[in-house]
């Protein structure tokens, strides 16, 4: 693998207004009330890009059931692509990443909105590409197709679509007023794709946007999903909580992606992280405390329960899942976190301590301490190849969000780690500069 190294970390902030902590949102001034609306989230990427953080990210579902099971990590609510476009006209540098699903789209379609997207823009999308696990029920599926079928599906829609991006050369646009012409028709080419699930003949519609077409996010954890993802991704989001598996995790996906013929630096590794950042220690410690006291410990244990996919109803919160019950599991939840829950178990974690975690990080590490502190891990990580930088989850709206774009990064910042000023003009600029 190419000895080649970054020289700061590549840094994007999960849009989330509740906040990334699950019960956070219960205190007064979450702004519950707002969720859904266009001023919150201005709010919250005008935090990130102050901080010049490289991107926000939208995650998305396309089905209402974790929302009614109460679940606030899952929520939906804003449906990435209009949220963008919205947030496109009220900032400037920073990257707007966000989340849809080959499953339930088409290729043409999802090639024209992230193509405008990244016209309007600027330059700034990124597509967050997932295959989904929910949502059969509201697009005609009595199942969802198993994750095989969802991958062989995917690798033809990215395909096409990046096909359709690739349609009009550079300088197809002429503006020939004289001879009436806007653009050479010569220089737009049909793509003429007649495959396994789509039959899609091309040219796109619309100008070649200035990245080429968005920078390409990926985060499944599977099998089919690493492939795909050393295939087609310049960004991978990752479940990785503990160092010494994520320098593995590294490794191999690095390694992984030039057997694609492809640069190793192409692609850069981010896990999440959920930093509760305090000026001091103590105070971190505090706002920690904080957020501990509003779990819902009846809730989160039944929401426990369904992402274990074993019944732990005859468990007190201080009582370890047995190890033999994980035998039978149907992990109601990606697999990474599956084994996440599975390793918790085997150290002796109670039910308690898994509600903790699984409210705080949903399998992502997490750390409470100063900034200074919180570094000293980030940078540790980052030094060991255990990462080429982090997915920032912050644990409640507003303060999280403060702390984390007010005290943390430009502690990064001041010790060299990250940009202070953006160096690009397009997110894959940006992305790029620290090679």
């Amino acid at each position: 693998m190419s000895d080649a190294r970054r020289r700061h970390m590549v840094l994007t902030m999960f849009m989330h207004p509740a906040g990334y902590h699950n019960y956070s949102w219960r205190g007064p001034d979450s702004r519950a009330e707002d969720w859904g609306e266009l001023d919150i989230i201005t709010e919250l990427v005008g935090y990130a890009q102050a901080a010049k953080v490289d991107a926000v990210f939208f995650a998305d579902t396309t089905s209402a059931g974790p929302l009614m099971g109460g679940d606030t990590k899952v929520l939906g609510i804003y449906e990435p692509i209009t949220a963008m476009s919205a947030l496109a006209g009220l900032t400037k540098d920073i990257g707007l990443i966000g989340t849809a699903s080959t499953t339930f789209s088409h290729p043409y379609t999802l090639a024209r909105q992230f193509a405008g997207l990244d016209t309007l823009s600027g330059g700034r999308a990124g597509w967050n590409i997932v295959t989904s696990f929910m949502g059969n029920e509201n697009y005609g599926l009595d199942e969802m197709p198993d994750g095989p079928e969802r991958y062989r599906r995917a690798h033809e829609f990215v395909d096409v679509a990046r096909r359709l991006w690739a349609s009009w050369d550079e300088d197809a646009v002429i503006a020939d007023r004289a001879g009436g012409w806007w653009i050479d028709p010569k220089r737009i080419h049909t793509i003429d794709h007649d495959g396994a699930y789509y039959k899609v003949k091309g040219p796109i519609n619309m100008r070649r946007s200035p990245q080429g077409g968005p920078v390409l996010v990926q985060a499944g954890s599977s099998g089919p999903g690493i492939e795909f993802g050393a295939t087609f991704a310049e960004l991978i989001y990752t479940a990785q909580p503990l160092r010494d598996k994520s320098i593995d995790f590294y490794a191999n996906y690095k390694a992984l992606v030039e057997t694609k013929g492809r640069r190793a630096d192409e692609v850069n590794i981010i896990p999440g992280i959920l930093p509760i950042v305090g000026r001091t220690e103590a105070e971190a410690a505090e706002y920690a405390e904080e957020l501990e006291s509003w779990i819902d410990y009846a809730h989160a244990k039944g929401q426990l329960q369904k992402s274990l996919g074993i019944d732990i109803s005859d468990l007190d919160y201080d009582d370890s899942v047995p190890m033999e019950r994980f035998d039978e599991a149907n992990y109601n939840t990606p697999t990474s976190r599956g084994n996440i829950f599975r390793a918790q178990a085997g150290r002796g974690d109670t039910v308690r301590d898994m509600i903790r975690a699984s409210a705080k990080a949903a399998g992502h590490q997490w750390i409470v301490g100063s900034a200074s502190r919180v570094a000293d891990l980030m940078v540790d990580w980052f030094e060991a190849r255990a990462c080429d930088g982090f997915n920032l989850n912050a644990p409640s709206y507003p303060e999280g969000y403060r702390r984390v774009c007010e005290l943390l990064v430009p502690e990064l910042q001041e010790r060299g780690y990250f940009h202070d000023e953006y160096p690009g003009g397009t997110l894959r600029e940006n992305l790029a500069a620290g090679r």
